[in-house]
């Protein structure tokens, strides 16, 4: 609670100043306005004064000096209002924005009109404003999740040796390999999140060599056929040009499809099968991966690539980092490519991996 107060009280003065200072950014608005009405309206004066005084006589200067203030005034008026709808208001807007987002306030949004003249770039700006914001809650998210990540293999690794010592269970082998695989399980995320933070960071070195992307898929089948077969699932591949080469880190690249079949794996049930397939694209080539698993729903699909995420809320499963599939996607982005997944709740999976075939 007291952390929440302070919160509060952390947030209220940088608003008030974002007012005022919005307030003062409409001042050189109003000075640019109010010098160019005066430009305006005397150059419509000395124009009307001209044509009137030049083809007319005393009368026509009568109605210059009567009428032409009126209506020159009015003219400005609309003038200024109208340029002030299109131009002041929104940059203000704009400007108020871009303060509270310099204070750390990145849930302010600029309001939207569609008939704004500036609507596409008050869209695009919202939408980086929303990125941004989402990033910044996945950081404050990423201590906490690794710290949950933690607490539960060195609990584990703790309980097991304190029983030891304590003489509740014997020293056994059992007890020595459960703690051993908890330990593998530690060093496992430990380099999940220096070989994550290294590709975000685009410090992760790669390697490219010249292979053919056959010899690639039929490593990865020989990889996974004994325990697709265990598991009652068909693994079928299917290579459109068995000739093709590619220039890429094989083994990030094996790192990722192998990571993208274990997934198809504890997702797939007995009697499913898990698809490997291969195409050419336009300047590179495209590698699915498809399962008939249990699917992803539509909510989580947005959300599946970033760190820690899991379809099981409970973390039962222990197997893997919950990094897996945001490494695979740093990784296809360090060599120039995309990953992106289609699925159907109940159906399966489908992930689609397309890089280009040249140099990395």
């Amino acid at each position: 609670m007291h952390h929440h107060n302070f919160e509060n009280s952390h947030h209220g003065p940088p608003r008030f100043q974002f007012r005022r200072r919005g307030r003062r950014r409409f001042f050189p608005f109003g000075v640019f306005f109010f010098g160019f009405a005066l430009l305006f309206i005397g150059g419509t004066a000395a124009i009307l004064y001209w044509a009137f005084s030049e083809y007319a006589g005393v009368r026509n200067i009568w109605l210059l000096l009567c009428g032409a203030p009126f209506a020159v005034t009015l003219l400005a008026i609309f003038t200024i209002f109208n340029l002030y709808t299109r131009f002041g208001k929104p940059l203000g807007q704009m400007f108020n924005a871009i303060d509270a987002i310099a204070e750390g306030d990145l849930s302010v949004r600029v309001p939207e009109n569609k008939s704004d003249m500036f609507s596409e770039l008050v869209s695009r700006f919202n939408k980086m404003v929303s990125e941004l914001e989402r990033s910044d809650q996945q950081r404050r998210n990423l201590t906490s999740d690794i710290a949950h990540e933690l607490r539960t293999p060195l609990h584990i690794i703790q309980g097991n040796l304190e029983g030891v010592i304590d003489g509740v269970y014997e020293p056994t082998t059992e007890h020595i390999n459960n703690t051993l695989d908890e330990t593998k399980l530690l060093a496992r995320l430990v380099n999940d999140l220096q070989t994550l933070s290294l590709a975000e960071t685009g410090q992760l070195p790669l390697h490219p060599t010249r292979f053919l992307l056959a010899d690639l898929i039929h490593d990865l089948t020989t990889s996974f056929s004994a325990q697709a077969a265990s598991l009652g699932i068909d693994l079928k591949t299917s290579i459109a040009d068995s000739s093709q080469e590619l220039t890429a880190d094989y083994d990030r690249l094996n790192q990722v499809l192998s990571n993208l079949i274990s997934n198809a794996l504890r997702h797939t049930s007995e009697g499913g099968s898990i698809s490997l397939s291969t195409a050419s694209i336009e300047n590179g080539i495209r590698i699915e991966v498809k399962d008939t698993g249990a699917g992803i729903p539509a909510e989580d699909i947005p959300f599946i690539f970033d760190r820690f995420w899991r379809g099981d809320k409970s973390r039962t499963g222990r197997t893997n980092s919950g990094l897996g599939l945001a490494i695979a996607k740093q990784l296809i982005q360090a060599h120039g490519g995309e990953i992106n997944v289609e699925s159907e709740l109940g159906k399966g999976t489908r992930f689609i991996v397309e890089i280009p075939v040249g140099n990395v």
